[in-house]
């Protein structure tokens, strides 16, 4: 096919770049190939591009003429051109329908994502609670001394904690070595190893040789709280509680303190906190979580035993200090109705999921 010439300014010459720009559009089959026949037709390096240039060199009197004629062959141009990209654009946009379809009735095995453990998560609620009043957080080993688990708290060689059916001992058993009963043994290291002021928080997990069913299991949670300075007295254990238990439960619940003894501490108390499921108006029996008694028991407590703070190297005439202890899964289950331990060790993703990020 002969090429038409682009100084060709007449209206056959016009027409017969129109018409090569219009046959090379409809062979077009993509928008790639249509890109390259606009850029070859109607670009500024195309024929008629040429033509418009070709305008100069025409005597004054027509080149009015010459422009409109090529005026008309470039619109011609563009509208084929147009016509074409809308039928290649809606081609291409069919093909991806068909091509990217997804059929979403098709089963999957989509493996469900992880969730954090509620246990876990309400340790470092606890913590976070005693960091933002300046506390420490201390950590310890899991394999205890036995001098460290038992010896150092005030707990005697004949104490019932020390026989083997409550507590795990580790082969040899010259090795002196347990699986820690209680995270206590964190606050013997902390007094051990810092001078006072002490004001630690010790969460932890914890052994104790019970058969696993709905309220008891071989391996649990705890936090402990050891506060050793100048002057400290039950007034500073009662005001600590009460800031925990609103920070934990709500801005309105109280605590109380019970007598009851523990070796380690001297006097010792049992920590109740007012029921937050019916604070304390439901009658005797009615209430799932306090009976109707108007108080949950969280805890134990009291002023370090003296005799803790010798064995740990802290004068008991010049410091005194306070501990307190409680169950993260007793927490758990209080706080959000958690029916039976099982849950809480099935590994179960769905019991997990339910709690989110946060508690």
């Amino acid at each position: 096919m002969t090429q038409p010439d682009p100084t060709d300014l007449s209206q056959e010459g016009l027409d017969a770049l129109v018409a090569a720009a219009e046959q090379a559009f409809a062979a077009a089959g993509t928008l790639a190939e249509l890109k390259a026949a606009r850029l070859a037709h109607v670009d500024v390096k195309s024929p008629l591009a040429g033509a418009n240039r070709a305008i100069g060199s025409l005597p004054g009197p027509e080149r009015a003429a010459a422009g409109a004629r090529i005026g008309a062959a470039k619109a011609a141009a563009a509208s084929a051109l147009a016509a074409r990209t809308e039928v290649l654009e809606a081609e291409r946009d069919a093909r991806i329908l068909v091509e990217e379809a997804v059929d979403v009735t098709v089963p999957v095995g989509r493996r469900p994502l992880g969730a954090r453990h509620p246990l876990e998560l309400i340790s470092e609620r606890v913590a976070d609670v005693f960091v933002a009043m300046g506390w420490e957080v201390a950590e310890g080993p899991e394999v205890e001394a036995e001098w460290l688990n038992f010896d150092a708290l005030n707990i005697g060689p004949d104490h019932p904690a020390r026989q083997m059916q409550d507590t795990f001992f580790v082969e040899p058993p010259d090795s002196h070595l347990v699986l820690r009963t209680h995270t206590s043994p964190v606050q013997a290291r902390t007094m051990l190893h810092r001078e006072p002021p002490i004001y630690v928080v010790c969460p932890g997990k914890t052994f104790r040789t019970d058969d696993l069913d709905a309220t008891h299991t071989p391996v649990f949670h705890q936090v402990e709280a050891l506060a050793v300075d100048k002057g400290i007295t039950m007034a500073h254990l009662k005001g600590t509680l009460d800031a925990f238990v609103r920070a934990l439960f709500g801005p309105d619940m109280r605590t109380r303190l019970r007598p009851s003894y523990f070796p380690f501490t001297e006097p010792s108390a049992e920590i109740d906190c007012s029921c937050f499921a019916c604070n304390g108006r439901a009658a005797l029996g009615e209430c799932r979580v306090c009976g109707g008694s108007g108080w949950i028991e969280l805890g134990g407590s009291g002023m370090v035993n003296r005799k803790v703070l010798t064995a740990c190297g802290i004068d008991p005439d010049v410091y005194t200090g306070f501990a307190f202890g409680l169950g993260i899964e007793r927490t758990l289950m209080l706080r959000h109705g958690v029916g039976t331990m099982y849950d809480m060790i099935d590994g179960d993703v769905r019991f997990s999921s339910q709690f989110g990020l946060e508690l």
